[in-house]
């Protein structure tokens, strides 16, 4: 988002011949402040932008200086062209103008280039969704996203995985979405968490204002984040005797990862080591691949699966018609 506004301040003050922070700021609806830092931002990376006081001042372009898209490298091309899924830019109200963009990108590029951009446009669709997902609630981020551009802290009311709702002052800093989940990362009491933005009950924007870190890095703390998440979820290690067709199953299994696999005597048979979350996870899965999966360890794993399939039995005799 913001490497996006930086190329927007350039090509702004580019085609206006200069502008004051207040006329970017509204342009770009963020506050003055978060355009003085975009400021000095350009200025580190070499862009000469200078400012100018007084009456009749602002921000200002070295007289000379042009920026232009035809030094795009063609991978370059093809990466802008293979945009962050729809479902996404909808949920951000940026569907419209992320279609509008692509066309200034297209129209400015030289005509061999713009040719390839089309034909990547043609070939490839990322579809960031999954099969049956159910969409969660996204009723809360415009509101959230104001609070984000203006640093206003805000009241929440939050309910938590338990069940359990409990009111917090959050200073946000972010939004991330994975697959097609939002999360709101968030400062309180000096800890930054990150809050599940489909769990935000509700939320209101004080005008108390507060001062984002800055060393801050919203991809690095989710990075490390995740890492920490998945390194306390819970462990079950199994191996199992699974035929092919079955193997599926394992694979995309929600609670399992297949850690290796190796071919057997019997033909389109494997040995796999599966690192499942919970001994109730494991057993689950196994009864989904029916007789096509043989538990080799753990026991316990084993001797849970027999007793499950002997409580099956027990219920629907072979003798007798399943109950209506």
């Amino acid at each position: 988002m913001r490497a996006s506004r930086l190329l927007s301040i350039v090509l702004l003050l580019q085609a206006h011949h200069g502008l004051t922070a207040h006329d970017l700021a509204e342009r770009l609806e963020v506050s003055e402040r978060t355009i003085l830092r975009d400021m000095d931002a350009l200025g580190e990376v070499g862009i000469p932008v200078v400012a100018e006081r007084g009456r009749g001042g602002g921000w200002y372009l070295l007289e000379g200086y042009r920026t232009s898209l035809t030094g795009l490298h063609l991978d370059e091309i093809h990466a802008l062209m293979l945009a962050t899924p729809t479902r996404v830019l909808s949920d951000l109200g940026l569907e419209d103008a992320a279609a509008q963009a692509v066309l200034k990108v297209l129209a400015a590029l030289p005509a061999l280039h713009r040719a390839d951009a089309v034909r990547m446009r043609e070939r490839i669709h990322i579809d960031g969704t999954r099969w049956y997902d159910s969409p969660e609630s996204v009723a809360r981020l415009p509101i959230l996203q104001d609070a984000i551009w203006q640093e206003c802290r805000i009241r929440v009311q939050y309910t938590r995985s338990a069940g359990e709702t409990v009111a917090r002052v959050l200073e946000p800093l972010g939004l991330v979405a994975k697959g097609q989940t939002w999360y709101l990362v968030a400062r309180v009491d000096g800890d930054v968490r990150t809050y599940r933005v489909a769990r935000i009950e509700q939320v209101q924007i004080t005008e108390e204002h507060f001062l984002r870190p800055q060393q801050f890095n919203l991809a690095e703390y989710w990075e490390q984040s995740t890492r920490s998440f998945l390194a306390q979820l819970p462990r079950y290690p199994a191996v199992v005797h699974i035929h092919q067709d079955a193997l599926s199953v394992v694979q995309w299994w929600r609670w399992a990862t297949v850690q290796s696999s190796a071919a057997t005597d019997r033909p389109d048979w494997y040995v796999v080591e599966v690192q499942f979350e919970t001994l109730a996870d494991a057993t689950a899965c196994i009864l989904g691949c029916g007789g096509q999966a043989l538990v080799i360890s753990p026991d316990e794993l084993r001797d849970t699966v027999r007793q499950k399939i002997a409580a099956l039995c027990r219920c629907c005799p072979a003798d007798e018609p399943p109950p209506a």
